[in-house]
C-alpha cells in the first residue's frame, strides 16, 4: 500500500496558520490529503488588535491593559481551535513554547520562550511529530525574514530544517519513534507580484490601498519563488480563518480584507512558495511547479504497483 499523502505546516504564533498558506492547506485538505499544524508557541505576548472589542458591550470594554493581557490568554486557544477548522487541519499540535514576543522586549529572555529554546530539544519535538504523522510535505518559513524578523519567525526555519534531515536518521532521538524521512520542504513566501497585484486593484476599486512605501521596500523574493498552487477554490478560507482570530485582527482593516474573495481570486489567483529541500524528482530548473506533491505522487504510485 502506498503511503498515504500528509502535509505538515510548522507557525510560530496563533493567527500565523491564517495568514501563511491556509488557503493551500485548505485546497489539500478537501482532496484528502490528511493536514496537521504544528504551533510552537502560545501567542502569549500579542496585543489587542481589534480595537471594536473595546467598546460598549465588548469582551475587553473597560479592561486594563494587564486585563486585556489575561482575556487574551484566555480566548486565543479558541481562535485557534475555530481557524484551524476553517481551514480544515486535521489536527493541531501545540509544540509548548512560549511567545518570545518582539524582538529587543524582555520577554524573548524568558525562560520559556521559544527564543530562548534549546534547539535540539525544540527539533526533538518536532521530530517526534514528524515522525508520528509521516508528512511527505513540510510546510515552514524561509531564511530571509528580514522584512519581519520576528525572534519567534526566525526560529521555526531553525529548528525545521534540521528536524526534516534529522526525522529520517535512526541516530537521532530513537526515543521519538521510527525514523521516518520527509520527501519535500517549502518555505512560505511574501510575494512582491501578489502585493503589486492587490495595491493595484486596491487603487482602482476602492480609491486607495494600505500598501504604502515601507511594503515596498520590503526585500523582493520573487526570483526564489519555485511553486504557484491555484487557490481560487479555497480563497475564502483564508478570510474566513483570520476573521476566526477576532483579537488580532480588525475586520475592517484593507490590507486583509480590502478586497472580497471573489476580488482577490481574479487578481492573483495562486499562493506561491519555495522548494526548500527536496528527495524526488520536481520541476525543472526554471520550471515552476503546481502541485506540492509533484514527484511524491508519482513515487507512491510506483511503489504501490
Amino acid at each position: 500500500m502506498p503511503e498515504p499523502l500528509a502535509l505538515l505546516s510548522v507557525h510560530a504564533h496563533p493567527d500565523d496558520e491564517a495568514s501563511k498558506g491556509a488557503s493551500t492547506v485548505a485546497k489539500y485538505h478537501a482532496e484528502g490529503v490528511r493536514t496537521v499544524l504544528v504551533c510552537c508557541t502560545g501567542g502569549e505576548e500579542g496585543e489587542l488588535q481589534n480595537p471594536g472589542l473595546r467598546l460598549e458591550g465588548q469582551p475587553f470594554h473597560g479592561l486594563t491593559p494587564d486585563q486585556e493581557r489575561a482575556k487574551l490568554a484566555e480566548l486565543r486557544p479558541a481562535e485557534l481551535t475555530a481557524s484551524a477548522a476553517v481551514i480544515g487541519y486535521d489536527e493541531v499540535v501545540m509544540l509548548g513554547y512560549r511567545d518570545s514576543g518582539m524582538a529587543g522586549e524582555p520577554t524573548n529572555e524568558h525562560p520559556e520562550s521559544f527564543h530562548r529554546a534549546e534547539l535540539d530539544d525544540a527539533v526533538g519535538r518536532l521530530v517526534a511529530v514528524i515522525r508520528r504523522i509521516r508528512p511527505q510535505v513540510i510546510l515552514t518559513y524561509g531564511d530571509d525574514q528580514s522584512g519581519y524578523p520576528h525572534p519567534d519567525h526566525l526560529r521555526v526555519h531553525d529548528v525545521s530544517l534540521p528536524a526534516f534531515d534529522r526525522s529520517g536518521d535512526p541516530d537521532w532521538y530513537p526515543e521519538h519513534g521510527a525514523p521516518f524521512q520527509p520527501s519535500k520542504m517549502y518555505y512560505s513566501t511574501w510575494s512582491r507580484a501578489r502585493m503589486i497585484a492587490v495595491h493595484d486593484a486596491l487603487q482602482r476599486l476602492r480609491g486607495s490601498s494600505p500598501f504604502d512605501e515601507k511594503w515596498f521596500d520590503r526585500p523582493d523574493n520573487d526570483h526564489r519563488i519555485t511553486t504557484k498552487i491555484d487557490v481560487r477554490d479555497s480563497v475564502g478560507a483564508r478570510s474566513e480563518a483570520l476573521r476566526a482570530h477576532a483579537t488580532q485582527v480588525d475586520p475592517s482593516e484593507a490590507f486583509w480584507f480590502g478586497l472580497t474573495d471573489e476580488e482577490l481570486a481574479d487578481v492573483y489567483p495562486t499562493e506561491d512558495w519555495q522548494l526548500a529541500r527536496s528527495l524526488v524528482a520536481a520541476a525543472p530548473p526554471g520550471g515552476i511547479e503546481d502541485d506540492l506533491f509533484e514527484g511524491v505522487r508519482h513515487r507512491s504510485a510506483a511503489d504501490s504497483s
